[in-house]
């Protein structure tokens, strides 16, 4: 699904001044141009395969689940039209694919449900350009959040993936997931919350660190 011959059509001397914006870029490929779904692919494979990875918690499902995607990206293209953000039509491909995955696993996993109280604190996840010093570290505290991320109900990690990992806004949530605004905000918030629960001894770690 991928194609090298028409980069003269795409200047590289300024990419930064000429990129093409998602939509013309499928645009292109609906008309037949190979080489526009390719710069779509380099473009959302890495965050897509965050977003799939940190809702199913497992590498190799989540590579599988994004080939899928683009896949049925390249054979349903023409199914796309400019009404909605060609992120929000990516991203709500592959999160029904990535529920459908967790749908069928759904037997070998249970999910304990805390307490809640809203809150507005983004959940900070920790940056993987660290100092050599601290990466072992970093790689720890990583794993703990996954395994926090993936104890939550699926409902409450595919918002907060999309909220905090992956920078949607909330309206953008609400069209990929197809839920109301109040709705998307309300999940996200007891997400944060139950994440801040279940992380406290990281966040006090910190305050011990620092003092």
């Amino acid at each position: 699904m991928t194609a090298a011959g028409n980069e003269s059509q795409y200047p590289k001397g300024k990419e930064s001044d000429a990129q093409p914006t998602d939509e013309e870029l499928i645009a292109r490929f609906q008309q037949g141009d190979a080489y526009a779904f390719d710069l779509l692919v380099k473009r959302y494979k890495d965050p897509l395969l965050n977003f799939v990875y940190r809702f199913l918690g497992d590498l190799i499902e989540a590579e599988d689940i994004v080939q899928e995607t683009f896949y049925r990206v390249y054979k349903n293209k023409h199914y796309y039209k400019e009404v909605a953000k060609f992120s929000t039509w990516i991203y709500t491909i592959a999160g029904n694919l990535a529920k459908t995955e967790l749908r069928r696993r759904k037997r070998k996993r249970v999910f304990s449900i805390h307490k809640d109280t809203p809150t507005e604190k983004d959940i900070e996840l920790p940056d993987q350009n660290e100092d050599p010093e601290k990466e072992v570290n970093s790689v720890i505290t990583d794993k703990l959040i996954q395994k926090a991320i993936n104890n939550l109900p699926s409902k409450f990690r595919q918002v907060i993936i999309l909220r905090d990992v992956q920078g949607f806004s909330y309206e953008e949530i609400s069209s990929i997931i197809r839920v109301p605004l109040g709705t998307v905000k309300s999940r996200v918030n007891r997400a944060r919350l139950r994440l801040q629960e279940d992380l406290s001894f990281l966040f006090d770690d910190v305050k011990d660190l620092s003092t």
